[in-house]
């Protein structure tokens, strides 16, 4: 992992892209956003993006599919690692232009970045201190 993407993924620096949703509009314009939210604790693990095809491959292997819009190709989470997400419960808001997905995951990592014992974490570890402007762990 270079620097850049260790800064952005585990520093302390504040480092948001606003650009984010320009660039997933420009390059993936047939997207929306899906909340990933672990089923037994609700802790919301990651925000991903599915079309259409990526929706109806999770509805029918019942494995998290999403869309990457960095690679612009399908992305089932956990192919990489083993650490697959099985999909429980599927929920739309009210102006059908965003998802939620309740799943449990089958391996022992929901994030790829890992605590200082090496554990995997939450992807949303980190917290704003908003007085420093800096992020804090609350996962060590």
């Amino acid at each position: 992992m270079d620097n850049d993407v260790k800064e952005l993924e585990e520093g302390k620096r504040l480092m948001l892209d606003f650009s984010k949703l320009a660039k997933v509009a420009k390059a993936c314009p047939d997207v929306i956003p899906v909340a990933i939210q672990d089923a037994a604790t609700q802790e919301v693990i990651v925000i991903a993006y599915v079309n259409e095809r990526a929706l109806n491959e999770t509805i029918q292997t019942g494995t998290l599919t999403l869309w990457s819009t960095s690679r612009n190709e399908l992305w089932v989470k956990g192919g990489t690692s083993g650490n697959y997400f099985t999909v429980e419960e599927i929920r739309v808001n009210c102006e059908q232009n965003s998802l939620l997905f309740k799943v449990r995951a089958k391996g022992d990592a929901i994030c790829h970045t890992k605590n200082s014992s090496g554990k995997a974490r939450n992807c949303y570890y980190r917290k704003l201190n908003t007085a420093a402007m800096e992020l804090e762990n609350t996962d060590p």
